[in-house]
């Protein structure tokens, strides 16, 4: 059985480079547009690249700055400095 990690952001000009990053680098992810929240899901997992916001943005980034714009997420979260991963996978 397949499970759904989930990760939803607030709808503002912060939270959008980070979900148009999130949109690139996972392939068949669902978007749900809401007022206010932009809501991901998808199969088994959802990576956040550093590299990938950062493109976005044009500065630094640091993938904790992502708790800014956080809504809600399910998924065992595994993060290091240049990842943030939302999975249903036990390491």
């Amino acid at each position: 059985m397949v499970q759904i990690a989930s990760i939803t952001f607030q709808n503002t000009d912060e939270a959008r480079p980070i979900i148009d990053a999130v949109k690139a680098d996972n392939p068949g992810i669902r978007v749900m547009d809401m007022p206010g929240a932009v809501k991901l899901d998808r199969d088994d997992s959802i990576v956040i690249r550093r590299a990938s916001v950062e493109e976005r943005i044009g500065r630094d980034w640091d993938p904790q700055e992502l708790h800014l714009v956080l809504v809600s997420m399910a998924g065992n979260v595994d993060e290091d400095d240049d990842t943030f991963t939302l999975s249903w996978s036990h390491a």
